[in-house]
C-alpha cells in the first residue's frame, strides 16, 4: 500500500543528517531546531522593523527624513507583501524536516515558490516587464498564472523542485547586476556584494549536502543543510533593504533612499536598512 502523504519519511528527499538520532519525534534534529529556517526568517523582518523605527533619524542626522511616510511605506511592503509568506516558509520548513513527510516536502517547496511569486509580483521593476505587459495589474495576472502552472507541475517530481527554485536566484542576481550598473552608491554595492557572498556560501552548503553526503557522513559532520538555512537567511537580510532601495527609486522618485548599517559600519556583520530623504522635511 502507498504510504500516507503525512507519514514520517514519506518524502522523496532525505537530507544528509541522520534521522531520529537525537529525538524520537524529530527526524532531522539540527535541520529542524538549530538550523531551522523558521527562527532565521522570522527574526529578519522584526529586526529590520526595529532598526527602521528606532534608527531612521539617528545615524544620519544630516538627512531630511519624512519619518511617517518612511515607516508607512516599509510597513506596507514588508507586512502586506512579504511579512506573511516568509514566516510561512519557515514554519513549513520546520514541519518538513521534523517529519520528512511528502506533504511537508510539498509545503516547504511550494511556500518558497509562492513567496517568490509575491516578491516578483510587487517588486519586479516595471522597466523589465515584457513588452506585452502594459501595467502592474497585467503582470500580477502573468505571475499568478505562471505560479499556478508551476505549482501543478511541482506535483510531478517534487524532488526536482528544489533545483529549479535555486536556479531562480541566478535571475535575481542578474537583475541586481543590472541595477548596480545604474547606481554609483558604494553602500549599495557593498550590500549587494555581501548578499552575494552569503548566497554563495549558502548554495555551496546546499550542494555539498546533496552531492557530498557520503564524505560528510564519513567524517561524522552531515550538517551542511542546517548551515544552508542560516546562510540563506543572512543573504535575505541584505536582500530586503536592497530591494526596497531599488523599489523606492522606481516607485517613489521624490524620495532619495540611503542605505545604513546597524549597529555600526565597522562591524563585520550588520543589519542594513533604508533611510529616505525628502526635501524640506525634518525628523
Amino acid at each position: 500500500t502507498m504510504p500516507s502523504i503525512f507519514s514520517y519519511q514519506s518524502a522523496e528527499v532525505d537530507w544528509c543528517e541522520g534521522n531520529f538520532e537525537r529525538s524520537t519525534v524529530i527526524a532531522e534534529y539540527y535541520n529542524t531546531v538549530n538550523g531551522t529556517t523558521l527562527f532565521s526568517l522570522l527574526l529578519i523582518t522584526p529586526l529590520n522593523f526595529l532598526v527602521l523605527r528606532v534608527l531612521v533619524c539617528g545615524p544620519f542626522p544630516e538627512l531630511q527624513v519624512n519619518h511617517g511616510t518612511f515607516i508607512a511605506y516599509n510597513s506596507q511592503l514588508l507586512r502586506k507583501r512579504a511579512g506573511l509568506s516568509l514566516p510561512l516558509a519557515g514554519v513549513f520548513s520546520v514541519y518538513f524536516h521534523m517529519t520528512l513527510s511528502y506533504m511537508g516536502q510539498l509545503l516547504d517547496e511550494l511556500s518558497i515558490l509562492w513567496t517568490l511569486a509575491v516578491a516578483y509580483s510587487f517588486w519586479y521593476p516595471r522597466v523589465y516587464f515584457p513588452r506585452c505587459i502594459k501595467s502592474r495589474k497585467h503582470f500580477f495576472w502573468l505571475s499568478g498564472v505562471t505560479t499556478v502552472i508551476s505549482t501543478l507541475m511541482s506535483f510531478i517530481k517534487p524532488a526536482f523542485n528544489a533545483y529549479v527554485l535555486n536556479c531562480i536566484a541566478f535571475h535575481l542576481l542578474y537583475l541586481t547586476w543590472c541595477e548596480l550598473k545604474k547606481c554609483n552608491d558604494k553602500r549599495v554595492h557593498r550590500v549587494a556584494a555581501v548578499m552575494v557572498v552569503w548566497w554563495v556560501l549558502a548554495i555551496s552548503s546546499w550542494i555539498s549536502d546533496r552531492w557530498l553526503c557520503g564524505l560528510w557522513q564519513a567524517i561524522n559532520f552531515p550538517y551542511f543543510h542546517s548551515f544552508w538555512h542560516l546562510l540563506i537567511a543572512m543573504s535575505l537580510m541584505y536582500c530586503f533593504p536592497l530591494v526596497i532601495y531599488f523599489d523606492v527609486n522606481y516607485e517613489m522618485p521624490s524620495f532619495k533612499p540611503k542605505l545604513g548599517y546597524w549597529p555600526s559600519d565597522s562591524w563585520p556583520v550588520v543589519v542594513p536598512y533604508v533611510a529616505l530623504e525628502e526635501p524640506h522635511k525634518q525628523c
